[in-house]
């Protein structure tokens, strides 16, 4: 069977798998599964392009890691065969261990459980599976490998993953400002003492990506009708889990049922756990969703009601923290309308905060490679004035209640 296969990507063009080992582990059922988790949850309610999946993702990033190791080696960074397949595999399985729509699960139905521990829990059980042949794919993957520069390429600030995500979504939203010259600032890499650097002729690049993350973030992945419409995910499977603790039984597919009934935390997280949630996907949650819109509770039903119809809450995002007393007010208003409790109305009127740093200066720094041998990081190397103010962390504050 011919594993070298060939794919056709809207974004790069012809991607080519590396090796059949890359073949096997896309193949897998557990990799397979990522073609049912959408990439950017809730946000095709505002972008109704964005329905790509993780799967895309990966493949993407396994492309552009492929380029990644070319420049390096054709600058004569050593990259030995074994550590090039590592890169390969931690890459790829990077995101394997997300949920339904991708984050809502990880702040609903498990306790503290983050997407990167059972991504591990994935890698794991597939390196039994393939004989030990992912153990240096885990060690690069968990960042601690002798040549930080292979870590900093799976995560970092200027790793890998953004320089697809950001690409990716900005062309599946339609969103032209997010879109990074991925493929100019893989060219632009070396790397000094075993650390990732940018040289001097990428500082303009470096500077276009940190800018376009800002705006993504801002303009879409925070986006306040895709904040309402995850909200209100998260919230339904709380509530959910919240009726099966009180022993309604709800019609849900088997694995979601595990989930609602279990309470599951890293400790119990077990290899039973695992076997479920690969059976998991957006397919459970959004069908699940069309039951709940019949159910007899009436938060159930009409948070059900209000993502299926796309008849969302009223968000407000202000500067200041929301004062208790509009909460107040508008708990009060829902109570009186509807006949319930404050606990239940809690379900469509609440407050949170966001918040966004588009550059962190004390961790894992983007340095810059001058022709003379200098390094400096970014914000001290650009002339571009907005750079420092990017790493001042932005908090705002947002309100949600029925219109």
């Amino acid at each position: 069977m011919n594993k070298l296969k060939i794919l056709n990507d809207p974004i790069y063009g012809f991607i080519t798998l590396p090796n059949s080992f890359i073949f096997d582990l896309i193949q897998h059922k557990y990799f397979q599964r990522l073609r049912r988790i959408t990439q950017m949850g809730m946000s095709h309610l505002v972008y109704p392009g964005a329905h790509h999946t993780r799967f895309h993702h990966a493949i993407g990033c396994v492309y552009l890691m492929q380029k990644a190791v070319n420049v390096l080696r054709y600058k004569g960074v050593t990259v030995s065969l074994d550590e090039e397949e590592a890169l390969y595999i931690a890459i790829l399985l990077h995101d394997i261990g997300h949920g339904p729509f991708s984050h809502a699960m990880e702040h609903s139905i498990v306790n503290g459980v983050s997407h990167e521990e059972i991504s591990l829990l994935f890698m794991e059980r597939l390196n039994e599976e393939f004989n030990g042949s992912l153990t240096l794919a885990i060690r690069v993957f968990k960042g601690d490998y002798e040549r930080p520069f292979l870590c900093q390429l799976i995560s970092s600030q200027l790793d890998i993953d953004r320089a697809d995500y950001l690409k990716r979504d900005s062309f599946y939203t339609g969103v032209a400002e997010g879109n990074v010259n991925s493929e100019r600032l893989i060219t632009m890499l070396n790397v000094v003492n075993d650390h990732l650097v940018v040289e001097e002729k990428g500082i303009y690049s470096v500077e276009k990506f940190i800018i376009a993350r800002r705006f993504m973030y801002w303009q879409v992945y925070l986006h306040k009708t895709g904040l309402v419409a995850e909200q209100l995910l998260i919230r339904i499977l709380k509530r959910a889990k919240e009726l099966t603790k009180q022993g309604l039984v709800l019609e849900a597919s088997q694995p979601l049922r595990y989930f609602l009934n279990n309470t599951i935390t890293l400790e119990t997280f077990t290899s039973e756990t695992l076997d479920v949630f690969y059976e998991l996907d957006d397919y459970d949650v959004v069908s699940a969703m069309k039951q709940w819109k019949h159910n007899d509770d009436f938060v159930l039903r009409h948070l059900c009601t209000m993502i299926i119809n796309r008849e969302l809450l009223k968000i407000k995002i202000k500067n200041k923290p929301i004062k208790p007393k509009v909460l107040e007010a508008h708990t009060k208003t829902m109570m009186e309308l509807h006949g319930i409790s404050a606990h239940e109305a809690s379900y469509f009127v609440f407050s949170g905060s966001i918040h966004n740093k588009a550059y962190e200066v004390k961790r894992q720094n983007i340095n810059i490679l001058y022709k003379t041998g200098k390094i400096q990081d970014i914000v001290k190397a650009s002339d571009h004035l907005n750079l420092k103010a990017l790493t001042k962390p932005v908090t705002k504050h947002y309100i949600c209640y029925p219109k």
